[in-house]
């Protein structure tokens, strides 16, 4: 895929650009764009679906969607390698565990949400928590070290 090997390119640039001297947090530049990509594909499927457009319109908002999971995702896997190093694995596990979790709980109440508020609402409230989410690749950019530093792991 074209997105992937951008990881590196990035994460090399910015290396160079700091003598040379690469951070875990170079890895993750391509997540702000995905965390911009996830709110408005969810927001324009939303309201897709609310009005009843052709079924085009409302896979092409997934297309997008696809597309910020893809540069969120990736990103945050070499974040969490580059990080934890020798407990990669488990790094990568707790956030599949997470990710799975709330993959199981929320078709628990998702119904519900949708019989109560519609789908444009419903969904919207989806696109509103990924938009308040959405900051998160950019303060880990800016403070990860901070925060690795003050927990750091110790095994």
């Amino acid at each position: 895929m074209f997105l992937v090997p951008r990881i590196d390119t990035v994460y090399n640039a910015l290396a160079q650009r700091n003598d040379g001297k690469a951070r875990p947090e170079f890895r993750l530049p391509l997540a702000n764009i995905g965390a911009v990509f996830i709110p408005v594909s969810l927001f324009w499927f939303a309201w897709a679906v609310q009005a009843h457009t052709h079924w085009a319109v409302s896979i092409a908002a997934t297309f997008f969607y696809g597309i910020g999971q893809v540069m969120i995702l990736n990103p945050v896997q070499n974040y969490y390698i580059d990080s934890f190093e020798k407990y990669a694995a488990s790094a990568i596990a707790a956030g599949a565990v997470f990710r799975s979790l709330l993959g199981g709980v929320v078709p628990l109440f998702a119904p519900a949400l949708f019989d109560k508020l519609d789908y444009g609402w419903g969904i919207s409230v989806f696109a509103f928590f990924s938009l308040a989410i959405a900051p998160a690749p950019t303060i880990f950019y800016y403070y990860g070290q901070r925060i690795r530093e003050r927990f750091a792991v110790e095994l």
